[in-house]
């Protein structure tokens, strides 16, 4: 499974710095895309990684068994222990179908 024509992985990063003040990601549909069946079994996690690309943690969300059309999570917020990158990541199933980065840099 793909992300559906007509919706997008969105991953919203806010804060300064190593500081996140505010996290989301989900799927945004329009048109067409709002009039698949939604997206069943699924769990958006979140990692991040150091400069070298090595992942030191990682948020594990809920498996939602239901189908939505529009799946989305919060994480709370948190300040990193290192700069590097932080990503979103959907799985459908079990498996990781897209993922979203953002760098996090001084």
């Amino acid at each position: 499974m793909t992300v559906p024509t007509g919706c997008m992985f969105t991953h919203i990063i806010r804060g300064d710095g190593k500081k996140i003040t505010y996290q989301n990601a989900g799927v945004d549909c329009g048109f067409v895309g709002a009039l698949n069946a939604g997206f069943c079994n699924w769990r958006i996690d979140f990692t991040y990684a150091d400069t070298d690309n090595k992942t030191y943690r990682t948020s594990r969300g809920k498996t939602h068994t239901e189908c939505e059309i529009h799946p989305m999570r919060d994480n709370a917020p948190q300040t990193l222990p290192r700069y590097g990158r932080a990503c979103a990541h959907l799985n459908i199933n079990g498996t990781r179908r897209v993922s979203q980065c953002h760098h996090i840099t001084k």
